[in-house]
């Protein structure tokens, strides 16, 4: 079995090149970082070491790798792939979605067997917006004979891998925690299980889940720790107002996915617990920059803040620890984040509120735009008396 994952960085290589490989897979990665591709295809092999106290290894062998940047090798690569996959960032899709299109009208042509295409992104629904991506490259005659063979079932990923410098460029150091959740309402029959995933009929749940409480804490953890001068995650944890205020988010959200899914509440409390536990982990050092960077994303309407605080609002139940988090997210004045210095420049000049709509969504009158108004305002004057 040959399994294409486009995106060869450290989650790639690290969570979903680690789990197919396992399972049997031939992994090819698709990059267009030349040196890594090169080192991919002279070495065919790289070594993933767990986070933890006995730092567990694992070699991952029968790998290789072709350039993103080649367009008829990447459709080629997808034109005799079982599987084809993604960690390349949800706003990068549409930059791999050509050569996805190029190699799926090679399989029409040859009347190739099923194919799913799995996008393992941060985002919701990140498998139906590849699609769209791919399906803007083909004729409506070639999208018809597409979606009679091709699948594109959403996912939802948890794993956290941070930025590292290793002696061994390949090498990857990872949590022992992870989860991969598919969407198998949206696969095709008789479709082959890989060991290491899960598969479930409702999707929504799961991703909401993991993204209102994983990615929302995370981020949190970062943009408050950032307030505070920390440099890690770690850092910022050990600090007991930072932790105490993330794990209030943390429960906000909560009450939300609780309210909205039926989730039972105990059960609830100790995923949370386990959230916080791994964001505190001695074997890990995760900056707060990497986890803070691409506020903008991070501040959209359909993303880790924003969405939850708007449902939670629309349930009656307001986002004071929500609001507070997007207020420390607009403080994120880092100068190497291109996101950060956009926001930065606006809140100078066109002012405070029009950024927060300009990056929200939220409209002026709405009460949690006011909050966050509010929280912005203590933060500054917080940081002023300093």
């Amino acid at each position: 079995m040959k399994a294409v994952h486009f995106g060869a960085g450290n989650i790639g290589r690290g969570f979903i090149g680690l789990i197919l490989s396992r399972a049997g897979y031939e992994v090819i990665f698709s990059d267009v970082n030349d040196s890594l591709v090169e080192l991919l295809r002279e070495k065919k092999a790289y070594t993933v070491r767990l986070a933890n106290e006995t730092a567990e290894t694992f070699t991952v062998t029968n790998v290789s790798a072709i350039n993103g940047k080649q367009l008829e090798a990447v459709a080629q690569a997808v034109d005799e792939a079982d599987l084809v996959t993604t960690a390349v960032g949800v706003n990068i899709l549409k930059h791999i979605a050509a050569g996805i299109a190029k190699g799926l009208e090679k399989r029409v042509a040859r009347g190739a067997k099923p194919l799913h295409i799995i996008a393992c992104e941060n985002a919701i629904g990140g498998s139906t917006q590849l699609k769209e991506h791919v399906y803007s490259h083909l004729s409506p005659a070639l999208q018809e004979q597409v979606s009679q063979h091709v699948a594109f079932p959403d996912a939802a990923v948890d794993r956290i891998v941070p930025i590292q410098h290793n002696d061994d460029p390949l090498e990857v150091k990872v949590e022992p925690f992870y989860e991969w959740v598919v969407d198998e309402s949206q696969m095709i029959a008789g479709f082959h299980r890989i060991e290491g995933i899960h598969y479930v009929n409702e999707l929504e749940p799961y991703i909401e889940r993991k993204l209102f409480t994983v990615n929302t804490g995370h981020s949190v953890a970062a943009y408050l720790g950032y307030l505070h001068g920390f440099a890690t995650i770690q850092e910022a944890m050990a600090n007991l107002q930072i932790a105490e205020l993330v794990q209030k988010v943390m429960e906000e959200t909560g009450a939300l996915l609780i309210n909205k899914y039926g989730f039972n509440p105990e059960e609830h409390s100790q995923y949370i617990q386990q959230i916080l536990n791994r964001f505190v982990n001695p074997y890990l050092t995760d900056e707060v920059t990497r986890v803070g960077r691409s506020p903008i994303r991070k501040l959209s309407g359909n993303d880790r803040l924003v969405r939850p605080a708007i449902q939670a609002y629309e349930l009656g139940l307001f986002p004071t620890y929500l609001t507070m988090a997007m207020a420390a997210a607009l403080l994120f004045d880092e100068a190497t984040d291109p996101d950060a210095v956009e926001i930065q420049a606006d809140l100078q000049s066109i002012g405070l509120a029009q950024t927060i709509t300009k990056y929200t969504g939220i409209a002026q009158d709405h009460p949690v735009h006011a909050a966050i108004m509010k929280q912005f305002e203590q933060f500054k004057q917080a940081k002023q008396q300093e």
